[in-house]
């Protein structure tokens, strides 16, 4: 996988999307049918996203400057947050939420970050480190088996890229780490990861875990798309990393009622080592998995051919995909077996 030129474009999105259903992919992302845009989980993170990155860029790395910048900020983007509440209280009591979030990310990683950026800023060319949303890009070569092989980029994004030591990583915020799975608590590939992975594409077997292997699929992405990152800025030969940062998820939250206050605790999931096969990094030392890296591509291939039919997995997409999805009024699969007759 490389960043040169290619002739085609996915993104993350659409590749996780699929996963769970070829035929939502084709709605979703081929024809542009809109979902429900009421997602207010995602809308606080970003307001938190933006507030974060925004005090990142200021270049302050002491604790107090940083959260201070930061809290100025998260005021003025929820000031202009015009999300529905059933009440104020509701209303400064989300705000309290977000703020007890953000502490818990300074306290955890946030001021190491912010050291870390400025480190790698005065190594790097010129190139920006922090987003929100900062792009990242991998070419694959993909194939039908009747055309000649095409060069496909996949996109997907980070919202800061610090340096720890002998590597660059990459940060993403997301609402919550309950997508990983098991992947949340394993460290290394082999073994019962490698399975879910390979059970997944297994037309013989029960298993159905679409978010996981999604996750695995973005970390490919993403490393790749890091180490071309690291080559426009010469920055060497550094190694590349993947974290996810999570700032919607309450599981950790206690809360005051009758002191009106908030506080949690933050943990942060480092996918590259869940991701590298320790066979191929023995050989190459290079954070890849061929195992992942020739599925992304197969999965790509797979989008761009069509025709997006979910026939050959459809008792396990029924069972867990449907039960969820926005689009199952105009899906002739899921049509056809509620209207089915018997006899």
């Amino acid at each position: 996988m490389t960043d040169d030129a290619a002739t085609a474009t996915l993104d993350i999105d659409g590749l996780r999307t699929a996963l769970h259903c070829p035929r939502r992919y084709e709605f979703a992302h081929v024809h542009g049918l809109e979902g429900s845009d009421d997602d207010t989980v995602a809308d606080r993170v970003d307001v938190l996203r933006t507030a974060i990155c925004d005090a990142l860029r200021s270049g302050e790395t002491d604790r107090g400057a940083l959260e201070a910048v930061a809290s100025d900020r998260l005021s003025t983007l929820w000031t202009d947050h015009d999300e529905p509440f059933h009440s104020s209280t509701q209303r400064r009591h989300e705000r309290r939420v977000l703020e007890a979030t953000l502490s818990a990310y300074l306290d955890r990683v946030g001021t190491a970050h912010a050291a870390g950026i400025e480190r790698l800023d005065a190594d790097a060319a010129r190139g920006e480190l922090i987003g929100p949303a900062l792009p990242l890009s991998s070419a694959v070569d993909v194939a039908d088996g009747a055309h000649a092989a095409e060069r496909v980029r996949i996109d997907a994004t980070v919202d800061y890229v610090y340096g720890d030591g002998s590597s660059i990583v990459g940060v993403r915020f997301v609402p919550t780490l309950a997508p990983l799975g098991r992947l949340r608590y394993r460290s290394d590939w082999e073994g019962d990861v490698a399975e879910l992975f390979t059970d997944h594409f297994d037309d013989g077997s029960p298993t159905f875990e679409p978010d996981p292997v999604g996750s695995l699929l973005e970390t490919a992405v993403v490393i790749d798309g890091l180490r071309g990152l690291r080559d426009r800025l010469e920055l060497g030969d550094r190694t590349c990393r993947y974290v996810q940062i999570p700032l919607a998820d309450r599981s950790a939250a206690t809360v005051n009622w009758v002191q009106n206050t908030v506080e949690t605790s933050l943990e942060v999931a480092d996918l590259t080592d869940v991701y590298v096969d320790h066979h191929t990094y023995g050989m190459t030392h290079d954070h890849r998995n061929e195992t992942v890296d020739d599925r992304l591509e197969t999965v790509a291939a797979s989008l761009l051919a069509g025709p997006f039919d979910p026939s050959d997995r459809w008792e396990r997409i029924a069972e867990h995909a449907c039960p969820d999805c926005e689009y199952t009024v105009c899906c002739q699969e899921y049509i056809a077996t509620e209207v089915r007759f018997d006899g």
